[in-house]
């Protein structure tokens, strides 16, 4: 387990640095001076000055690079002199001096993801803090949907094979599978936020926090995750009904089941004990797939629903060129991307003790 996890550790990092360096060389290849955007009206020559150079906008390209990799490194080396760019010095910011030479020290810290270019100078780091959350909350809400009930169907499916309910079955996890989440998003909440709205009670809009007409008092309102938690999980709904009904029906034709219904055992022992357990792999695989998917994937259903979420702050921040934010969102995504798969695979060997952690 041990090697394991170090390789795995090796490998995450060699491909977060890989998505590190395509993301900064595609955005900064765009049209735009970043240095105009963070000014916004308020521009001059001066200021523009201050700005390229405290940011470091008036490097080479090479050593701007060099500039976010040291900043979003939690080991990273710092000028004691304010003669070029360097955040430690300038900004209020939480880190612990490892050692120090005349004109260099080295820092241990989190990973600076620099500052909004649209916000005020907002911390990137702060402006996702407070929207990831609630991403993370519609996400696990809609793929517990997606698993109970793709479970539960894909059981009842693989029983029934054939038959009436199976061939139902396969028309809705189709249907959901054909429609794209945005279309989706726009017709349920049309119907059950807009039309039946006074038989469902649902909002067409809304967050899961609603502060008072005075900004002060928060309030819970759970209901406004019902439309978009829905919404988010139609589609690894009809996958896991799928993969869990296929995975059975090739469980039940092993010869461990069969040897486990020649002792007598009856059809729900058989399933429970033996069958349900292997036919599951594939589906944990396929729910960690769609877990970091939906958390990178939100954004339509959040745009539609008002959700204030990572993907709406995704769509803001593309349509204000807020570069920043864009970078360190795709960094977070990608990062529990590579997270999740470590935690699938422990799992997966966990479920089948015939794969091993090599």
């Amino acid at each position: 387990m041990g090697s394991y996890l170090a390789r795995k550790i090796i490998n995450t990092l060699i491909t977060l640095f890989g998505v590190v360096s395509v993301i900064f060389f595609l955005f900064n290849v765009l049209p735009g001076d970043p240095a105009r955007m963070m000014l916004g009206q308020n521009e001059d020559e001066a200021q523009l000055l201050v700005v390229k150079k405290k940011y470091g906008f008036d490097q080479p390209i090479m050593t701007q690079y060099l500039y976010y990799l040291n900043d979003l490194s939690p080991l990273s080396f710092h000028s004691n002199v304010k003669t070029h760019y360097t955040h430690l010095s300038d900004e209020k910011y939480t880190y612990f001096t490892l050692f120090e030479t005349q004109n260099k020290h080295v820092v241990l810290k989190y990973p600076y993801l620099r500052t909004s270019f649209t916000r005020q100078g907002k911390k990137v780091s702060k402006i996702l803090k407070g929207t990831l959350p609630n991403t993370f909350v519609l996400a696990s809400t809609s793929i517990t949907i997606a698993l109970f009930l793709g479970v539960f169907l894909g059981i009842l499916s693989a029983l029934y094979k054939d038959r009436w309910v199976d061939k139902l079955v396969l028309i809705v996890s189709t249907l959901g599978m054909s429609l794209p989440s945005f279309f989706s998003a726009i017709i349920f909440a049309w119907l059950f936020g807009f039309l039946w709205h006074e038989f469902t009670g649902l909002e067409m809009t809304g967050n899961l926090y609603e502060l008072d007409d005075f900004g002060e008092l928060k309030t819970l309102h759970l209901q406004n995750l019902i439309l978009p938690a829905v919404v988010l999980g139609i589609r690894p709904l009809a996958v896991v009904s799928q993969l869990m009904r296929n995975s059975l029906l090739e469980v039940f034709n092993q010869e461990y089941i069969k040897t486990a219904q020649a002792k007598g055992l009856n059809a729900k022992q058989v399933l429970l004990k033996h069958a349900l357990k292997n036919a599951m792999s594939p589906v944990i695989t396929a729910i960690s797939g769609w877990f970091a998917s939906l958390l990178a994937g939100a954004v339509f259903v959040e745009y539609v629903f008002g959700w204030n979420g990572l993907g709406k702050e995704i769509v803001n921040a593309l349509n204000t060129l807020d570069l920043p934010v864009i970078m360190g969102a795709v960094l977070i995504i990608a990062t529990i991307f590579v997270i999740l798969n470590i935690v699938v695979d422990i799992i997966y060997a966990y479920l089948n003790p015939k794969i091993k952690l090599n």
